[in-house]
């Protein structure tokens, strides 16, 4: 069993839902019947497009990085429902216009490094934080982040990326850490980190020369894939990081 087997009338919150991996959960788990309502955050109007014509779906503006705004998030959401079953924090860079992930120390920029912190880190605390009421019931849930196999410490033989890689442990800390004080103020919550795999995105684009075809996976694969391993997913599994096949990972 699982919890879409387990659960009837699911009520869902995808972060960062505008596009790549997120809006693929939107649009996956739509044609699920268990799923009474489905909440997702977008950053720019502009950027959300495909996800604002999706009917009934709950869109909500929200930078992560501001706690103001998920706080409101969560009010609005309070208002309409008492419980959340499945949150899924989708949110991260790795570039941008200004930005690229380090080959070397000499390309190390404080400000940067900052901006990896506050948008691949410290935005999934401050969900923790601010989504235990919506947890607090009796049926199981599940609060999971997208991570990255490269966050892992312990699989790092290449070195380089170093403000991605150290935001992407901390954040596996931070959700471990959450897991446990979850474990004593709402136990039927799961919390995880999920590495999907090499994804055909926007944030993957231009470092997917070198990634073998059959390692480069469409959206709905890894969507469908991520679903899977979190609905086997027991409370024995909360705190720990999870690969797209269900293996865990050293930290």
């Amino acid at each position: 069993m699982g919890i879409f087997q387990d659960v009837n009338g699911l009520n869902v919150l995808i972060i960062g839902a505008s596009g790549g991996i997120g809006l693929g959960f939107v649009k996956i788990l739509q044609q699920y019947p268990q799923i009474n309502q489905i909440y997702a955050t977008y950053r720019r109007r502009e950027s959300a497009v495909n996800l604002l014509t999706i009917p009934q779906v709950k869109c909500l503006p929200m930078d992560i990085t501001r706690e103001q705004e998920i706080s409101q998030v969560i009010a609005t959401i309070l208002n309409e429902i008492k419980h959340l079953h499945l949150v899924i924090n989708c949110v991260g860079i790795l570039h941008d216009e200004k930005m690229q992930p380090e080959k070397s120390l000499a390309q190390v920029n404080p400000e940067n490094l900052l901006s990896y912190f506050q948008v691949n880190s410290i935005g999934s605390l401050l969900l923790a934080k601010h989504l235990l009421p919506l947890f607090k019931h009796e049926q199981s849930s599940i609060f999971a982040s997208i991570s990255a196999k490269v966050g892992s410490i312990g699989d790092n033989k290449l070195g380089g990326w170093y403000g991605y890689r150290a935001s992407k442990a901390a954040l596996n800390m931070f959700m471990r850490t959450s897991a446990i004080e979850y474990s004593r103020k709402s136990p039927k919550t799961i919390i995880v980190s999920l590495h999907p795999g090499t994804t055909d995105t926007q944030i993957s684009k231009p470092f997917q020369k070198n990634v073998p075809p059959e390692k480069l996976f469409t959206v709905d694969r890894t969507v469908n894939q991520l679903l899977t391993v979190i609905n086997n997913l027991t409370i024995a599994d909360s705190g720990e990081f999870f690969s797209y096949d269900g293996t865990k990972l050293p930290w």
